[in-house]
């Protein structure tokens, strides 16, 4: 397991160094930023110094080799328009993030297994027909067309949830989060369940999938002839055989959540990560959406690497395959 996790943290290292080169080049290569942050008045001298203050008189290539250094020293740039450090801008954001994706994720689990369970053990049945029936929906309506809805049923018809952004938040811990207050949830609420939305359409139907397939297997057949109860049967046997692909989608899911959050976050005038990369571009604040875009891959790495290790914790054949190889 151990030199699994090496061999995987040098490919990660491979991927990052590979997104950083795409990225850099294709951000770096469209628009000028001049243009937003130097006024039309600016005499040449001043538009030439802000130019080489911010180091884009240096040839492409030159500019991506400093960032570069840069970065294996922790150093992803400053933001053109802010003047701070981007990781420093980027994690005054990510609570806020983080908080609206683990109540999605929480949102996912909760209510997608429970549901996915139940449509495949009565797969057959009106209620299981229905459930699969309306998971559809989860796949098929617009991610912002539903943020929409959700606003305007319960802030504007309603009157019950605040219509968009956060709540003032607690210090837990050094850490900004407004899960302890009644008014953190209201805001909460409603773009939790628009992130989460596709997320429980899709884990539903794999999960009713797993099921629908475990029933026919032997052992199954086996532990039904020998008396087990039906629950036990359920929990035991059919559940925990299907959990690595559920757990699969959900680890990943989470990590493109943080990365990709940017629709909620916007319709819901939520202050997270993905508000900021939308604010960025439209300014052209190039050091701070490539900085987002390597630590999004960074998350996203480092999730598939804790969902690797959970396979082996949860399938021991996982792991002999591995060692094997």
């Amino acid at each position: 397991m151990a030199l699994f996790i090496v061999r995987r943290l040098i490919q990660s290292a491979f991927v990052l160094l590979a997104v950083s080169l795409v990225v850099f080049l294709a951000v770096y290569a469209v628009g000028d930023p001049i243009e937003l942050l130097v006024s039309p008045q600016a005499s040449p001298a001043d538009r030439a110094a802000m130019i080489a203050r911010l180091g884009l008189d240096l040839p492409l290539w030159e500019q991506y080799w400093h960032f570069l250094v840069r970065a294996l020293h922790g150093d992803l740039g400053a933001s053109f328009v802010y003047g701070t450090s981007t990781i420093q801008l980027i994690a005054q954001r990510m609570p806020a993030t983080f908080e609206l994706v683990v109540i999605a994720i929480t949102l996912t689990c909760v209510v997608g297994v429970p549901l996915g369970l139940v449509a495949g053990l009565y797969r057959n049945r009106l209620l299981g027909k229905g459930i699969l029936s309306s998971s559809v929906l989860g796949f098929s309506l617009p991610n912002f067309w539903l943020g929409m809805m959700l606003i305007l049923t319960f802030a504007v018809w309603l009157g019950w949830l605040p219509a968009s952004g956060r709540a003032d938040p607690v210090n837990v811990l050094g850490i900004p989060l407004t899960l302890t207050t009644l008014q953190g949830w209201r805001h909460l609420i409603l773009p939790a369940i628009n992130l989460s939305l596709a997320n429980i359409a899709l884990v539903l139907r794999m999960t009713a999938s797993g099921v629908a397939e475990a029933q026919s297997q032997e052992y199954v057949k086996f532990a039904r002839a020998k008396g087990i109860r039906p629950g036990r049967i359920v929990m035991r046997h059919i559940l925990r055989n299907i959990l690595i692909p559920v757990i699969t989608v959900i680890g990943l899911e989470f990590g493109q959540l943080i990365a990709y959050s940017t629709i909620t976050e916007t319709v819901f005038a939520w202050p997270g990560m993905g508000k900021l990369l939308i604010d960025s571009v439209y300014h052209l604040d190039r050091p701070v959406v490539v900085a987002y875009v390597m630590l999004a891959t960074l998350i996203f790495v480092l999730v598939n690497l804790v969902v690797d290790i959970l396979y082996a914790a949860l399938d021991p054949r996982v792991q002999l395959v591995e060692n094997a190889a």
